[in-house]
C-alpha cells in the first residue's frame, strides 16, 4: 500500500513536471515568430533551452549519484522551474527570450535525471516503473492540450509556472531514501564509453526528430491550413499513444530493453516519410501517433537498459543530455535547411539521419 502511495505521488509530480515543460516547448517556434521573422533565429532560440539542459543534466545527474540522494534535486528543480518558466511572461524581445529559455533549461535539467532514477528505485518490480514514467507522456499531453484551450501565448507561461508549483507540492510527502554513493572518479566517461552505440544512435535519431519538431508547428499553420489548437490536436496523438504504450509495456510486451530501444529508433523512419507527403493538418495525426509509439519503446528500453547496468542518475542524465544535444543541433540544422530549401527538405534530412541511427543501434549488445 505504501509503495502504491509513493508511486501515485511520483506519478502526479511527473505529470505536472512535464506539463509545465511541454506547454511552452511545443509552441516555442510560434512564440518566437512574434519576436523575429528569421527562421534561423527561431532555430537558435529553440536550441538555447536544450543547450542549457546539456550541462545541467550531466552535472546534476552525476551529483545526484555522488550525494546518494534524489529528492533534494527534484525539489530544487521544481522551485527553479516555477521561477524560470514564470519569467517567460515578462519576455518581450529576442534577447530576453534567450535568457529565460537558458534559465529554464538549467532548472529543468536539475531534476530530470533524479526523477527518473527515483522512480526506478522506488519499484521492486522494475517493469512497474514504466507505468509511473508514462505520466511524463501524459503530462506532455495535458500541457499541449492546455495550451490549445488557452489559445493565448502569454497565459500559457503562467499555467506553466503554476504546474511546477503544484508538482512541488506532491513531493512534500515523498520519502527521501539514501542510495549508495557513487564516488569513483571518471564514472561519466566510463558510462559513455560502455554505452557509446546507444548514445550515438539516440543522438542521431533525435537530431532528425528535433529538426522536424522545429518546423512542424510553423508548417501546420503556414502550409497545411491549421490553427493554433490544431497543433495541440496533432501533438496529443503523439503523447496519448506514448502514455498507453508505456503502460502496456509493464505487463504485455516481453522484449529485452535493447530490442525495445532498437525498435524505437528504426520505426521512427516511417514517421518522417509520412510527414513529408501530408497535405492537410489532420493527416499528420497517424504519423504523430506512430512517433509516440517509437518514443515509448526507445525511452523505456534505453533508460531501463542503462539503469540496470550503470550508476542510475549518471546514466539517465547522459541519456537526457544526449536528447538535449540533439535538440540544440536539430533546430539549427532545421533552420538552415528550411532557409536554403523548404520545410519538406527537413523531413528528407530526418529520414536519412535516422536510417544511420538505426544502423548504429544494431551494434548495441544485450
Amino acid at each position: 500500500m505504501q509503495k502504491l502511495q509513493i508511486n501515485n505521488l511520483v506519478r502526479s509530480a511527473t505529470f505536472f513536471q512535464h506539463a509545465g515543460i511541454s506547454i511552452i516547448f511545443v509552441f516555442m517556434p510560434i512564440i518566437a515568430k512574434g519576436v523575429t521573422d528569421s527562421i534561423f533565429e527561431i532555430g537558435l532560440l529553440v536550441a538555447s533551452f536544450s543547450f542549457a539542459q546539456i550541462l545541467s543534466e550531466i552535472y546534476f545527474g552525476r551529483h545526484s549519484d555522488k550525494k546518494g540522494t534524489r529528492l533534494k534535486f527534484i525539489r530544487i528543480g521544481f522551485i527553479g522551474c516555477a521561477v524560470a518558466f514564470g519569467l517567460h511572461y515578462f519576455a518581450d524581445d529576442l534577447s530576453m527570450f534567450f535568457l529565460v529559455r537558458i534559465a529554464a533549461g538549467i532548472t529543468s535539467g536539475i531534476m530530470i535525471p533524479a526523477m527518473i532514477a527515483y522512480t526506478y528505485e522506488a519499484n521492486l518490480d522494475k517493469n512497474r516503473a514504466a507505468t509511473v514514467i508514462s505520466f511524463h507522456a501524459l503530462g506532455w499531453l495535458a500541457g499541449i492540450a492546455a495550451a490549445g484551450f488557452a489559445n493565448d501565448l502569454k497565459l500559457i507561461f503562467l499555467i506553466s509556472a503554476a504546474s511546477f508549483v503544484i508538482g512541488l507540492l506532491f513531493t512534500i510527502k515523498l520519502p527521501n531514501p539514501e542510495q549508495e554513493k557513487e564516488l569513483k572518479p571518471g564514472t561519466t566517461k566510463r558510462v559513455i564509453s560502455k554505452n557509446k552505440f546507444l548514445f550515438l544512435s539516440l543522438l542521431l535519431r533525435h537530431i532528425g526528430a528535433a529538426a522536424v519538431w522545429t518546423i512542424l508547428p510553423i508548417m501546420i499553420v503556414e502550409r497545411l491550413g491549421g490553427e493554433l489548437y490544431h497543433i495541440s490536436i496533432v501533438y496529443v496523438a503523439n503523447t496519448l499513444t506514448a502514455f498507453i504504450l508505456m503502460n502496456v509495456m509493464a505487463s504485455k510486451i516481453h522484449l529485452s530493453n535493447v530490442t525495445k530501444f532498437k525498435i524505437g529508433i528504426g520505426c521512427t523512419t516511417f514517421v518522417f516519410v509520412g510527414l513529408s507527403v501530408v497535405t492537410e493538418w489532420w493527416m499528420a495525426m497517424p504519423f504523430m501517433s506512430l512517433v509516440g509509439a517509437t518514443w515509448a519503446f526507445l525511452f523505456i528500453g534505453g533508460n531501463f537498459h542503462l539503469m540496470e547496468n550503470n550508476p542510475r542518475s549518471t546514466s539517465t542524465g547522459i541519456f537526457s543530455s544526449t536528447l538535449s544535444i540533439a535538440t540544440v543541433v536539430g533546430p539549427v540544422i532545421a533552420g538552415s535547411i528550411a532557409f536554403v530549401f523548404d520545410y519538406v527538405a527537413v523531413m528528407y534530412f530526418a529520414v536519412a539521419i535516422i536510417v544511420c541511427a538505426f544502423a548504429v543501434s544494431l551494434k548495441i549488445k544485450k
